[in-house]
């Protein structure tokens, strides 16, 4: 009969304990540990224990970020324009600039990407940084051929005598 009675006691406080969140647990205050105070928005406070509210128009229109905002490059195509799901995949692209970090090695990095587009308009142009060097890479190529054949164009006209291909993340329409 002991036994029952402290099972149904143990059983009945469960709930209780249960009802106390991780941010609650965080922040009470323990002899001989320190305290913790949470300074958060209570979206975040929900997020965190579990219980997700559905957002409401203006906070997700606050929340939201143009995409083009967290890209490092600055991309423009005739391709764009078209209409279709554009994917990542492994590929190809044709590095015209590879600079150093100041400010000059943009502009000039910029400068390659406009030349380039005056001979090649149907071609995207890819201006990124990526430490500690400013690159220019062109073009969208699935295979190393395609990216060759490219290169072999621009060899040809003299320019960007420095060029090579390189692998890298492509988009491609599917």
């Amino acid at each position: 009969m002991k036994y029952i009675f402290a099972l149904i006691v143990c059983l009945g406080m469960m709930p209780l304990s249960a009802q106390q969140t991780f941010t609650d647990k965080l922040q009470q205050v323990v002899e001989s540990e320190g305290r913790i105070i949470l300074h958060q928005d209570k979206s975040i406070t929900d997020l965190v224990n579990g219980s997700m509210t559905k957002p409401s128009s203006s906070s997700s229109k606050r929340g939201q970020v143009d995409s083009t905002a967290l890209h490092d490059t600055d991309s423009t195509s005739v391709d764009s324009l078209s209409l279709g799901p554009k994917v990542r995949i492994n590929g190809y692209r044709i590095q015209v600039y590879f600079g150093d970090n100041s400010r000059k090695g943009k502009t000039e990095a910029r400068a390659a990407g406009f030349r380039f587009r005056n001979y090649f308009p149907n071609h995207s142009v890819y201006v990124s940084f990526v430490s500690p060097h400013w690159l220019c890479r062109v073009g969208d190529f699935r295979t190393r051929e395609e990216a060759s054949e490219v290169l072999r164009q621009i060899r040809s006209m003299g320019i960007f005598r420095e060029a090579v291909v390189v692998k890298s993340k492509v988009n491609v329409r599917l």
